[in-house]
């Protein structure tokens, strides 16, 4: 009996130790991937990884802030800004209010903005704002001619532009719509990636539920999910662990802090804004594929590709990229990038594998990091090539 139990304990302490060695080989490779990518004495990353429910990674690499004279680490409670990682957010809000009966994604936009023309938003749907396929345009005043013929018909709170590009909520950045006399093109005809469509979403959301945005997201979405580190941005918000976004000055030989105040249209809810730490967002993708925010069926409609991007093998759903490169299993992602944010999540659904890299200046190949992140996925049996047919 003595021996049988020997043998199982050392069956065991050989697997343990193959399993180690499995897991140092990893760690290693995306060690000196990441180091290589964020050096510890500027402005970081974190990196998670989680394989059928468990991390199997999780690092911060440089450093979440720079001012004062205690410099903070980047790790997985960091509070970062997601930026257009935000858009899945608002989507699966609506999701939620079509289970609930309270809209349908085909309503059209004449039901909720009387204000705008008709003869272009009675024919645009919420189907069009959730895929960036409704035709409108960014026409928000960017210089000054555009922004001297905007005020002469929109007395808005902004005396400048400087003031409007950088603190104008939607109300403000989606009052061009009022004058808009023309669209890109037919609703439904194309993909353009647009950021004013996705912030209408905020109004929608607040007539149909009756309640403040940021009030109805925080009850029905981040508490049932458990995240606790995670509120939309506004003016004075500074939570503890939050990270600032940085780009390079202007010699290139250090950084400045580019986020609420110094970078254009930053504040802007649904379409971004967003701030949260990796470990709520992993809370997140947990409650959305756990279906307890919305039912399958539902998660599937917005996962379902609507319309081909301009990203590689990429399509778009309802506030999701999908992507289905050949020979590799389909990815579930979106990325974000505002002031000094730069951001890449995504679940390999068949592979039960999820990741993500949230970083906090815009200095590093995001695709290409992305694509190494994989090729040692791939190398590590963690993700597997998918058949040919």
């Amino acid at each position: 009996m003595k021996k049988i139990v020997y043998l199982i304990l050392a069956v065991v302490a050989i697997t343990l130790a193959a399993g180690c060695r499995r897991n140092a080989s990893l760690n290693g490779d995306l060690d000196r991937l990441f180091n290589s990518v964020f050096p510890a004495d500027a402005p970081g990353a974190v990196v998670v990884i989680e394989k059928d429910g468990k991390i199997i990674y999780d690092k911060g690499f440089g450093l979440a802030r720079l001012d004062g004279d205690r410099k903070i680490a980047m790790s997985d409670s960091t509070v970062v800004c997601i930026a257009s990682v935000s858009k899945q957010f608002a989507a699966v809000a609506v999701m939620m209010l079509q289970e609930r009966g309270l809209l349908s994604v085909n309503d059209t936009l004449t039901k909720y903005f009387p204000q705008y023309p008709d003869s272009i938003f009675g024919r645009i749907t919420i189907a069009h704002l959730l895929s960036h396929t409704s035709g409108l345009p960014d026409a928000r005043p960017r210089t000054a001619a555009e922004w001297e013929k905007y005020r002469s018909w929109h007395k808005g709170p902004y005396n400048d532009l400087d003031s409007f590009k950088r603190r104008a909520l939607w109300e403000e950045s989606c009052a061009f719509f009022e004058r808009l006399d023309s669209v890109a093109f037919l609703p439904g005809e194309r993909y353009e990636y647009q950021n004013p469509t996705f912030q209408l979403l905020l109004p929608i959301i607040e007539q149909t539920t009756g309640e403040n945005f940021d009030a109805w997201m925080a009850e029905n979405i981040f508490k049932p999910a458990g995240m606790t580190n995670t509120a939309y941005f506004h003016e004075g918000y500074e939570p503890a662990n939050m990270a600032h976004g940085y780009i390079r000055n202007a010699d290139g030989a250090g950084w400045e802090e580019h986020d609420f105040g110094e970078a254009n249209f930053f504040p802007t809810k649904a379409d971004g804004a967003l701030y949260t730490s990796a470990l709520d967002f992993l809370r997140w993708d947990h409650a959305l594929y756990g279906d307890r925010l919305m039912s399958a069926r539902s998660r599937e409609e917005a996962h379902t590709p609507r319309v081909s991007t301009d990203l590689p093998y990429a399509s778009y759903g309802y506030g999701f990229f999908i992507e289905e490169r050949p020979g590799m299993p389909r990815k579930v992602f979106h990325t974000g990038d505002n002031g000094g944010f730069l951001l890449h999540e995504g679940r390999y659904e068949d592979e039960n594998l999820f990741y993500l890299v949230f970083a906090v200046q815009p200095d590093w190949d995001r695709e290409a990091t992305v694509e190494k992140l994989d090729r040692i996925l791939l190398g590590h049996g963690l993700l597997k090539m998918k058949k040919q047919d």
